[in-house]
């Protein structure tokens, strides 16, 4: 053996002398239970896969930098964006969101765009999409929405009936939906693709002065998608092609680049602007507030091991710096708990310390202790409990963020802002979409909305009617509906909308979900 080649070793370090033949008594057998080797390499191998995550459990990541390019400093104090050409390394993940870990690039769904600041404060994690907005805008019903996306508990097959009935009695859904279904549902890769915030943030310099600002990624290569057919082949002849499109391309030295950019809206606007700007099934408008550089984001390395650094690399929108904190928005307070909360039951308490995730600047001086894979100093001979006289980490007081006023009664409050969830995606119909890119849109649906079952179909039918009449008209023909019976639909409230399709003997199919 040459003196350069490494010895292969248990878990513990002690050396392998055979690694292809199990210990037995004699030949053939049986095996000994003696053979520590065999328990420690065939044990782990029994553990290796850890629960994958509910959303977002296919992905792809690498490593990269974010530059500052324009001055922000009149908008936060966050110190990665504190001088312009200051850089921070990031990590970023890419995802599909409803899949399982080995489904296919090319689904017709949101792609998650996560991005890891190793800021000198600690990480900055901002978790979005691909999308500017979202299917809902309450967290309680977000487990609700991901059952429906997520296989049939009798047939363990996908369910269209599942999919279009919550949309249906989701009128808020409508932008996504349209979006979704249009040319933009299906990126052609994660390089040529945007990424966005999705939710409203913080932005503050001291405890007096602060912004709401949403965040903008746009690839310098382009928005590019799939076509449906091309997707479905790809399904089949390279169901990874956006994985491998990534990987191979940072291999070659083809980094990808993204430009970022803010809109800022003034703290005092936020509560008489048009629409509401915590509502994550809206967008605020550029012509409104125009888009702000801050800065470029470029990924120029890609992980040397998958498992410990993509399936490992943990995103939270809690984690927050100096500068950057959260808004009204109820999406967002919902995923300040829930993701770090999935991370602790994949990965483990210690989820922090895994070197993808560790911060890189002297994180962790605080006075959490133990729990499952403390591979720190745990704190050493230091106290663990605050406050203390014995030198532990003291609190930093000039860092607060701004006090904002709460007032009102304490319960469940019905959404009343006076927005309707079909002005936007009836702009987008009418006012963005050309004539080709709004047959595309109806196809798409059509294909999709067809595997529902009938009294689902009109009643979506008569959303997308409410959205623009042609919208609702062209759907309505392809699947073959009675218009008349759309329109009346069309008429009636909400509630009363999906009563009609309960109660009239015309819908009554017997179906599952």
């Amino acid at each position: 053996m040459a003196d350069d080649q490494k010895t292969l070793t248990t878990s513990t370090g002690a050396p392998v002398e055979n690694d292809t033949h199990t210990q037995t008594a004699g030949w053939p057998g049986p095996s000994l239970l003696q053979d520590v080797h065999f328990i420690d390499k065939m044990a782990h191998f029994d553990r290796e896969v850890i629960p994958e995550r509910r959303v977002h459990a296919k992905g792809a990541g690498a490593y990269g930098v974010f530059e500052v390019t324009h001055d922000v400093t009149q908008y936060t104090r966050a110190k990665f964006l504190s001088e312009v050409g200051k850089k921070t390394e990031v990590f970023l993940r890419f995802s599909t969101v409803g899949g399982e870990r080995g489904s296919a690039d090319t689904e017709r769904d949101p792609r998650g765009f996560a991005v890891k600041f190793y800021t000198e404060e600690g990480n900055y994690d901002l978790v979005g999409n691909n999308t500017p907005v979202f299917f809902i805008r309450d967290p309680l019903k977000f487990p609700d929405f991901i059952h429906t996306q997520k296989r049939d508990p009798r047939t363990n097959l996908k369910s269209p009936n599942a999919m279009w009935d919550f949309w249906s009695l989701h009128p808020e859904s409508l932008h996504q939906v349209t979006i979704l279904f249009s040319d933009r549902g299906i990126p052609a890769n994660y390089r040529e693709m945007h990424g966005f915030g999705s939710h409203t943030y913080m932005w503050y310099t001291d405890a007096e002065h602060y912004v709401w600002v949403k965040y903008h990624f746009k690839a310098r290569g382009g928005f590019k998608t799939l076509p449906a057919a091309e997707a479905e082949r790809l399904k089949g002849a390279d169901a990874d092609h956006a994985t491998r499109d990534l990987f191979d391309n940072i291999e070659q030295g083809n980094f990808p680049v993204w430009d970022v950019s803010v809109q800022i809206i003034p703290s005092e606007e936020a509560r008489t602007y048009r629409y509401d700007i915590f509502d994550v099934t809206k967008t605020v408008s550029q012509k409104d507030y125009p888009l702000i550089p801050i800065g470029t984001l470029i990924l120029n390395r890609n992980p040397e091991n998958y498992f410990a650094e993509t399936e490992q690399s943990a995103f939270a929108p809690s984690n927050f710096v100096p500068g950057i904190a959260p808004s009204f928005d109820k999406m967002l307070q919902g995923r300040l708990f829930s993701y770090a909360d999935t991370h602790r039951h994949r990965l483990g308490a210690n989820h922090h310390l895994i070197p993808v995730n560790n911060p890189k600047n002297s994180g962790g001086a605080n006075y959490q202790r133990d729990g499952a894979m403390m591979t720190g100093s745990n704190g050493g001979r230091g106290p663990n409990y605050y406050p203390n006289t014995f030198g532990g980490p003291q609190v930093k007081s000039d860092i607060s963020i701004p006090q904002l006023s709460v007032i009102g009664a304490m319960g469940r409050q019905d959404y009343t802002h006076p927005n309707s969830d079909f002005e936007q995606p009836g702009i987008l119909y009418r006012e963005v979409m050309t004539e080709e890119k709004r047959a595309i849109l109806i196809d798409n649906i059509v294909g999709a909305l067809g595997g529902a079952i009938k009294r689902l179909q009109y009643r979506q039918a008569a959303l997308f009617y409410l959205v623009d009449e042609d919208y609702g008209t062209r759907v309505a023909k392809g699947l073959g509906l009675d218009l008349n019976r759309v329109i009346e639909l069309s008429r009636l409230s909400q509630e009363e909308r999906v009563q009609a399709t309960l109660d009239d003997e015309a819908f009554k199919e017997v179906a599952t979900v």
